[in-house]
């Protein structure tokens, strides 16, 4: 294919054509169209804008299309801005039409919405109604809340907050942020930090700082707390912690300060190593420090049992008033990849959540080679040593994804698509190089359910400003080796 690119630029590469002209025509026949009902050959990417709004368009780094492939959910914040947006919205990836999903009431904000992989339900922070000096929007002062599509149900909250003794088990005292659905769509992962502890600046024998963990909604509730504060609320499922983090890890310990940045492992578990299946488990980073006291991210998963609602012995699901909340009986937190010894320890990239293969057989990565370039890696759930599956010439600059298959990974790298074969590693460019302001950003970039399309984000320069607007990628058709 690179010689007939070749072949065809000196063709066209003749004193009556602008040589800038020849090279565009190229790039785009060779490896994608750019630009609205594009006619493209057998074999091309076809790229296509798909909202033109003058406003903020944001897609999460997962979850973003709605279970028959046809609509796109996503928030209206401005980047860089402080949460800013006030409805969710999806639009039709055919035809551009845009619907509203939920507008936010009171001065209240939302944003980072992701869709149930087989419901017509989307699930997003909302920041609190009526913001004032002393409760404004913060990491622990935020909810989830669910919207179904269809308007046959009206929206919930999906977790509660008790912010006054005597706690509730169920309900949590702070903020959940990145809410998705489970494979099966009944359960729902997020991360959390806590209000009632980010008053205190230093951890001691007496009481607790706040930690950024992960937690899972479950549908055991309502969860109903006393009104006592201005701030508490109910909560239509029981919300718990499932991630165990210290303020400070003793170095060299399978201990964390942080956990963060989760991913459901496989659509249904994975299987372990006796051919047994773990049906739920989340992946996640969590910060360890290494023997000589650095802190480096790992990967670590946290194995779930099928109840949620039994106390551990570790403490109280709901924590008290000066200790976080402690994770349910039979939840078995795991230390997935030792990389201290490296000579680049510690996951690193772009920004990046763990995604899982769709069977949960492994658990994908940003990691460095000993050359220093930025890979993707996977490890198995059952742990062992992790594997590289890319050998590219630049880093990734965005989020990643896998097809339905588990055989590719997608994702923005040197300012275009690109997609790569799990098996072989082999990367291929699906668009052309573009320069830096319209590159695609480093969001997201999301398969579709079926695996046909990519969905990202690209800066657009219009009349009325540059804004974020969402793009899609038609792939083109396999041929069988």
């Amino acid at each position: 294919m690179i010689e007939n690119c070749r072949q065809r630029f000196r063709s066209l590469a003749r004193p009556e054509w602008p040589l800038l002209v020849a090279v565009l025509m190229v790039a785009s026949s060779c490896v994608g169209v750019r630009g609205p009902g594009a006619a493209s050959d057998a074999g091309q990417a076809v790229e296509r804008q798909v909202t033109t709004a003058p406003q903020g368009h944001i897609l999460t780094n997962t979850g973003v299309w709605s279970p028959d492939g046809e609509w796109l959910v996503y928030d209206i914040r401005e980047e860089g801005a402080v949460f800013s947006g006030d409805r969710i919205e999806r639009v039709h990836v055919e035809t551009g039409e845009v619907e509203v999903l939920y507008r936010s009431p009171d001065g209240a904000k939302c944003g980072v919405v992701t869709y149930s992989p087989v419901a017509e339900r989307v699930v997003f922070i909302h920041g609190p109604e009526n913001p004032s000096e002393e409760w404004s929007y913060a990491a622990y002062r935020r909810r989830g809340v669910v919207v179904d599509v269809t308007g046959v149900e009206e929206p919930f909250t999906l977790d509660a907050r008790d912010l006054t003794e005597p706690l509730t088990p169920g309900a949590l005292r702070g903020g959940t942020h990145v809410h998705v659905f489970s494979g099966d769509g009944q359960w729902v992962s997020f991360t959390y930090e806590d209000h009632l502890l980010a008053q205190f600046d230093q951890e001691n024998e007496a009481r607790e700082v706040n930690l950024r963990n992960v937690g899972i909604s479950v549908p055991e509730g309502p969860v109903r707390v006393s009104r006592d504060h201005p701030r508490n609320h109910d909560g239509e499922f029981f919300s718990v912690l499932i991630s165990t983090t210290v303020a400070n890890p003793a170095p060299g310990s399978d201990e964390i300060s942080r956990a963060f940045s989760d991913a459901w492992v496989g659509k249904n578990g994975y299987l372990r190593p006796d051919g047994t299946r773990q049906k739920k488990a989340i992946a996640y980073q969590g910060l360890v420090r290494t023997a000589e006291g650095e802190a480096i991210p790992e990967v670590f998963i946290a194995d779930l049992p099928a109840d949620l609602t039994r106390p551990s012995a570790a403490g109280p699901l709901e924590g008290t008033m000066t200790a976080r909340p402690r994770p349910p009986e039979g939840v078995l937190q795991r230390r997935l990849t030792y990389t201290g010894d490296r000579r680049h320890p510690g996951l690193e990239g772009v920004r990046h959540w763990l995604r899982s293969s769709p069977d949960g057989s492994g658990i994908a990565f940003l990691m460095k080679d000993d050359g220093g370039r930025v890979q993707i890696w996977t490890v198995s759930p059952n742990g062992g040593e992790p594997i590289q599956v890319t050998r590219n010439r630049w880093d990734p600059q965005s989020a990643f994804s896998w097809n339905p298959e588990g055989t590719r990974i997608a994702y923005a790298m040197d300012n275009s698509i690109f997609v790569t074969e799990v098996v072989t590693g082999e990367s291929r460019r699906m668009t052309p190089r573009s320069a830096d302001a319209e590159a695609p950003t480093h969001h997201a970039c999301v398969f579709s359910p079926d695996g046909d399309q990519l969905a990202y984000l690209r800066h657009v320069e219009g009349e009325s400003g540059r804004y974020l607007q969402i793009f899609a990628l038609k792939l083109p058709v396999e041929k069988p080796r």
